[in-house]
């Protein structure tokens, strides 16, 4: 018997197209087990960009330090006091081994910005330009702040994107204009075009940033900071160094060295470490439900082909009685169950890849494809092999019942 000659194929199909609601229900199975395999393995590849979108410009191995009230009575100051985080506490936390980068954050929010005509409502921020580290700044147009521009209190700034859709029409360089905060005007020295949602005293694009010296002067701030954030060296982990930088922090403060509510830290290396648990967790659990449910589509493909070779053991046994070898039988077996299950399994691939296409489209602006719902190449062949392998293992055992039927036997059931 050849492999692709018209007479096995034929054979093939009629053997399919015999009890045709039969076959119909048995390829359902692997239709839909392939079908929730690739959507969940599609679906999840998905939702991970859109996790990794939320925290994206970020630095993994960052920390932030925020002042809240005591908990706790010291040294003569009462329970609910509150304090301030300052400028010192840069150099304080910068001293604790293990801890790399350093800066400080301050900001106001409800400042009208005014270009023209144009008015719109934003936060003020006050930063240096290591900020950068922490956060990284996605200039469209012109720069970010420098050590000059600090160091000499310019009056410059780095707008974000809302604010620039706001002021200037689209296409237009906003650097060098000036813009009006507050009564006081400032040059216009960047964009920055990132939309990131996971955010630090508001969103990067309705902000405006301010050198920290320049906030200083301009709204009377002093040496008061909102946060201060810092990120750990390679091999550190924040958690390792978060009781030294607490302590940093406490004792020039007053603050009992107990008292958990006065220092909040912020630990965006957890956070980060958390969404990556969970991914693996989801990506486990879709596994595991898309190979169930393939692998019980193939089980029953399985037992379809063991009643379709019980019903055909007369023919079997003639066919062996003519001349049929076991191996024959064996290759026309196996062909009809990998053909029934390649076939609803490609199917149900195709119609996967619809799905995710559509929600591909649904997910993402029109014409901007930022999140993929798809599965990758190498992915779709490697599904392809795991097809023709499931189709070869559920007609092994149908395979060999068939090779085991004598022709002596088959006819006597006659």
């Amino acid at each position: 018997m050849k492999l692709y000659d018209r007479d096995t194929w034929e054979e093939i199909l009629v053997t399919i197209t015999r009890n045709r609601t039969r076959s119909l229900l048995t390829a359902f199975g692997v239709f839909w087990g392939i079908f929730m395999l690739v959507s969940l393995i599609g679906g999840g590849q998905g939702l991970e960009q859109q996790m990794q979108q939320q925290f994206e410009g970020f630095a993994q191995n960052s920390a932030f330090v925020v002042a809240q009230p005591t908990s706790e009575a010291y040294k003569g100051f009462r329970k609910g006091r509150w304090w301030s985080l300052e400028l010192k506490d840069v150099e304080r936390i910068k001293s604790v081994e293990g801890v790399d980068l350093v800066t400080p954050s301050f900001a106001l929010w409800g400042k009208n910005a005014i270009y023209g005509e144009n008015k719109y409502s934003c936060c003020v921020k006050g930063l240096y330009p290591n900020y950068e580290y922490i956060e990284h700044q996605d200039i469209k147009y012109g720069r970010f702040i420098n050590d000059v521009d600090v160091r000499e209190a310019r009056k410059v700034c780095v707008i974000g994107k809302r604010v620039y859709e706001t002021l200037f029409k689209k296409g237009e360089d906003p650097c060098g204009k000036n813009l009006q905060v507050d009564g006081i005007y400032y040059r216009i020295i960047g964009m920055n075009d990132g939309e990131g949602n996971m955010n630090i005293q508001g969103p990067a694009s309705e902000s405006i940033v301010l050198p920290y010296s320049t906030m200083q002067q301009a709204y009377n701030v002093g040496k008061d900071v909102d946060v201060v954030c810092f990120t750990v060296k390679e091999g550190v982990r924040v958690t390792d160094v978060q009781p030294q930088v607490e302590a940093a922090v406490k004792e020039p403060h007053l603050i009992a060295p107990g008292d958990k509510q006065a220092v909040m830290m912020l630990n965006a290396e957890a956070m980060f470490s958390m969404v990556d648990n969970l991914m693996k967790g989801i990506g486990v659990l879709m596994w595991m439900v898309g190979l169930g449910t393939l692998l019980a589509g193939a089980i029953g493909v399985s037992n379809i082909m063991m009643v379709t070779v019980k019903e055909r053991t007369i023919e079997i046994g003639i066919r062996r009685a003519i001349g049929a070898r076991p191996k024959d039988i064996l290759h026309q077996i196996l062909s009809e169950s990998i053909v029934l299950t390649s076939v609803a399994g490609m199917s149900g691939i195709s119609f996967a890849v619809f799905v995710l296409h559509v929600l591909e489209t649904a997910a993402n602006p029109p014409g901007d494809i930022q999140v993929h719902y798809q599965v990758s190449f190498f992915m779709a062949i490697g599904t392809c092999v795991l097809l023709a392998a499931l189709g070869l293992l559920a007609g092994l055992a149908p395979a060999y019942r068939a090779m085991a039927i004598k022709p002596i036997e088959a006819i006597r059931d006659e």
